[in-house]
C-alpha cells in the first residue's frame, strides 16, 4: 500500500485520515480506483475521473442509491464531489472477492452465482427503475462517443480488431433488433463486477450503466466474460442456471458489438 499523501484524496482528505491507499487496476473503467484500508477502519473505495460529458461517477452514485433502496446488495455511497476538473466518488467496500478473482470457489460455482445475481436484478419491476438504457438512447450515445474519439479500437473483441469504429457503428445501425425484452440490467455484467463472500453472492459493483434494457445486454457480456475467464465450456451451465438454455446468437453478438463503444 502507498501513503495517502501521495494519492488524490482530494475533497475527502480529512475524511480519509488514517487510511492507506492502493490503486485497483482490475477492470476497464476510465476512472482511477483506489482501495482504502486503515487499522480499525472500514474498507472504502475512492473513484476519481476527469469531469466532462462522458463521466460516469454521478451515474454510478445515483444507481447505487437506487439499487440499495430496492433491497439488493451494493456499496453505500458515502460522498460525491466535483472540483471543476475532476469528479470524486467515495463508497463502501463489499465483503468478499469479485467473481473473476474468487479462486476459493470453483469456476462453475462462480458462473452459477453470476446467473443468480442477474436473475435477482432482472426480476426487479422495470416501472420502478428511472434509468433508461434502451437502444433508442444507447445507440446515439455510442455515436457520440465515437465522434468524440473515446472509443478504444485496441480493446475491440478479437473478431473485430482492425475494424474502424465507423464500420462497427454502421453494423450497429444495420443489425439493430426490432424488439427488446426489457428488464433492469446491470449494463456491464462481467465477472469482476459481481462479488461473493463465504460462497454467497454479496453484491453488485461498478453500476454506472445500470438501467432498463434488453436482458441480452447482460447475458451477452456475461457469456463473453465467462469465455474469457474460464473458457467456453462454462457458458452453457451459466445459461442453464439463468433459464435461457438456447439464446439467440444474433442478439448475443449485437450486444457485444454495442459494448465496443463503451
Amino acid at each position: 500500500m502507498t501513503s495517502s499523501k501521495t494519492l488524490p484524496a482530494g475533497p475527502f482528505g480529512a475524511r480519509l485520515s488514517g487510511y492507506r491507499m492502493e490503486r485497483d487496476a482490475l477492470g476497464r473503467s476510465a476512472a482511477s480506483v483506489f482501495r482504502l484500508e486503515g487499522e480499525g477502519l472500514p474498507a472504502l473505495y475512492l473513484k476519481v475521473e476527469a469531469a466532462g460529458p462522458f463521466g460516469e461517477l454521478a451515474d454510478e452514485a445515483a444507481r447505487l442509491s437506487w439499487l440499495k433502496a430496492s433491497g439488493l446488495p451494493c456499496p453505500e455511497v458515502i460522498g460525491r464531489e466535483n472540483d471543476g476538473e475532476r469528479n470524486w466518488l467515495l463508497i463502501s467496500a463489499l465483503p468478499g472477492t469479485d467473481l473473476a478473482s474468487a479462486s476459493v470457489l470453483t469456476p462453475l460455482a462462480r458462473v452459477e452465482l453470476l446467473a443468480e445475481a442477474l436473475l435477482a436484478l432482472h426480476r426487479l419491476p422495470i416501472t420502478s427503475c428511472p434509468f433508461d438504457h434502451r437502444l433508442a438512447g444507447r445507440v446515439p450515445l455510442a455515436r457520440a462517443r465515437m465522434q468524440a474519439g473515446i472509443v478504444d479500437e485496441t480493446d475491440f473483441d478479437e473478431t473485430r480488431l482492425g475494424k474502424s469504429p465507423e464500420a462497427l457503428f454502421a453494423e450497429l445501425e444495420n443489425r439493430r433488433p426490432g424488439s427488446e425484452d426489457i428488464v433492469v440490467t446491470h449494463g456491464d455484467a462481467c465477472l469482476p463486477n459481481f462479488v461473493a463472500s463465504d460462497g454467497q453472492f454479496s453484491g453488485y459493483i461498478d453500476c454506472s450503466r445500470l438501467g432498463v434494457a434488453d436482458r441480452y445486454q447482460d447475458i451477452a457480456l456475461a457469456c463473453r466474460s465467462i469465455t474469457y475467464n474460464f473458457g467456453e465450456a462454462l457458458v452453457q451451465p451459466f445459461l442453464d442456471r439463468y433459464g435461457l438454455p438456447a439464446p439467440d446468437p444474433a442478439r448475443l453478438d449485437y450486444y457485444q458489438l454495442l459494448d465496443e463503444f463503451f
